[in-house]
């Protein structure tokens, strides 16, 4: 066999791995770190990206710098009542939204979905000697 025989097979079984590989992870349902929303979060985030939340507000650190990372905000306030006030009033720069009360309901959703998937950031990480790092997650639990 060639060098350059060899250079194709070679070339072609790793072409023919990644495309088999992508396929399976990015078509599979069941693929680590998918998160299916709740109809009434999708609404949520539906209003989330309308009202371009994501211009000031961050998820994961990504987004805007204006106002706070929203990732964790459901369970660090605890308090409905506030979350919906600050949907409409806003503060200082935030702008005032008029969002009836189903719209406030699915956007409390979407936050509290949103905050279920994890710690944002997540500083009780571990990291093995093999270098694998663990994370600490939250055990979701989604409305249906």
């Amino acid at each position: 066999m060639t060098s350059s025989l060899k250079y194709s097979v070679a070339l072609c079984t790793l072409i023919i791995v990644f495309v088999t590989y992508n396929i399976i992870i990015y078509t599979s349902d069941k693929a680590y770190g998918v998160v299916h929303l709740s109809k009434k979060a999708q609404q949520g985030e539906n209003l989330w990206l309308q009202n371009n939340c994501n211009s000031c507000h961050q998820l994961y650190g990504l987004g805007g710098y204006l106002g706070p990372d929203l990732t964790n905000e459901y369970s660090r306030v605890s308090n409905q009542d506030y979350l919906k006030a600050m949907f409409n009033s806003g503060v200082k720069t935030m702008p005032q939204f008029y969002f009836n009360s189903k719209e406030k309901e699915a956007l409390i959703q979407f936050l509290k979905e949103v905050d279920q998937t994890g710690y944002y950031p997540n500083n009780k990480t571990k990291i093995e000697t093999n270098g694998w790092v663990t994370l600490k997650y939250k055990s979701p639990h989604y409305e249906k």
